[in-house]
């Protein structure tokens, strides 16, 4: 039997990529996050999901520190010592991480590689050509892969990549193709090294991309395509603390009200974590249930999936059915995180949003992980997929 996966995470958030990874049935080994308030939640939620979810504590620790230090004298840095002890042990090492977005967003700075934020990206792929780990997940937003000018920076990052030992493949997913939710696509790009594919026995046949070969559909449970003609509800009145029966010939498991129900969202350690406006907005009792069309002040319907999770540039989103923003425990559901992840007391409103909109929704991060392990161990099933 092979042994897991063992993990190197960087830009690792509030730790919703990783959990996706470490429940599917890798190793988490090595912890990386700039940003202390990201990394104090990871550990925070890790505590209370530990007896859970079986979650030990990363061999080699938390690292609260810019993802560039470790490419200065690599020969040299504790990363270093750190796979090479995992390759004498006979470990297959995978780098997962997903550098911070903004300057390749539309709705961001736009910035593309020569933003602070968009540098980050060059910076991972320079890691994981020094490091060389078997394999690698790299995740982004969709501008990268979309707009013109920061496809071909993309590109480039392919091509060096592939100058240095790799075969990649990349796709646009949808987090609610997996389950959630929540309508938010991703770039996810996935690489394995030439040798490592040769020892596990993956071989392209003549002609053969890593495209051809690569599971990207196994764990997709519903169809983009088909969710667009199932028949979810539009708008309607919003009327505060109604109730609403949910329409026929809809996966429950899609919607809003089932995840706040899926997750007892109204006695969670987060739910009273809300902005409060000062003096009562009355737009909070007049814009319909389902009412999304704006760029800001959009009101979910419970009977119906969430549009993206992002709660910076402004972007409000309502709660169905009570004249207020969504709290802190709802936006945790509408990720597709379990009931168990919960955020510190103590942290700010604005850093518990934002840590909750940056991070990639669970049931993708797991479906992601679950097709990386189909690919690596050529079917041979030698986990146990958790049924949460």
């Amino acid at each position: 039997m092979f042994k897991a996966p063992t993990l190197f995470t960087f830009f690792a958030g509030a730790g919703f990529l990783d959990l996706g990874f470490e429940t599917s049935g890798y190793n988490v080994a090595f912890v990386n996050e700039y940003h202390k308030p990201f990394m104090d939640t990871y550990r925070h939620a890790r505590k209370g999901m530990k007896d859970v979810f079986n979650l030990h504590e990363p061999e080699f620790g938390y690292h609260v520190q810019d993802v560039s230090d470790f490419i200065q004298e690599p020969e040299n840095t504790i990363l270093s010592h750190r796979i090479e002890e995992c390759r004498k042990r006979g470990e297959l090492i995978g780098f997962i991480g997903g550098p911070p977005c903004p300057d390749f967003s539309v709705g961001g700075k736009n910035r593309g590689f020569e933003g602070d934020n968009g540098k980050l990206t060059a910076t991972y792929v320079e890691l994981i050509c020094q490091q060389q780990p078997d394999f690698f997940i790299f995740e982004n937003v969709k501008g990268l892969w979309r707009t013109q000018k920061h496809r071909s920076f993309f590109d480039q990052m392919i091509q060096k990549l592939k100058e240095n030992g790799y075969m990649t493949t990349a796709k646009l997913i949808n987090a609610i193709e997996f389950g959630a939710p929540q309508v938010r696509e991703r770039i996810i790009l996935f690489g394995i090294r030439g040798k490592s594919a040769s020892e596990l026995g993956i071989e392209l046949q003549k002609g053969q991309t890593l495209d051809d070969i690569f599971p990207w559909e196994k764990h997709i449970k519903y169809k983009a395509e088909d969710i667009a003609k199932m028949p979810f509800p539009t708008m309607d009145p919003f009327a505060e603390k109604s109730l609403l029966p949910m329409p026929e010939g809809l996966p429950e498991e899609l919607t809003v009200e089932y995840w706040f129900r899926k997750n007892d969202v109204k006695n969670h350690p987060n739910t009273q974590q809300y902005f409060k406006p000062r003096a009562g907005l009355a737009k909070f009792e007049v814009i319909p249930e389902g009412d999304d069309s704006k760029k800001s002040y959009k009101r979910l319907h419970r009977w119906r999936y969430s549009p993206t999770a992002a709660y910076g540039n402004n972007e409000v989103h309502l709660h169905p059915y009570e004249a207020r923003r969504i709290s802190v425990a709802e936006a945790l559901a509408i990720q597709s995180l379990p009931k168990e992840y919960t955020l510190p007391d103590d942290i700010t409103l604005s850093n518990a949003f934002k840590t909750v909109g940056n991070g990639v929704p669970y049931l993708a991060a797991k479906g992601i992980a679950q097709t990386v392990l189909d690919f690596i161990w050529v079917g041979e099933r030698v986990y146990e997929v958790n049924s949460r």
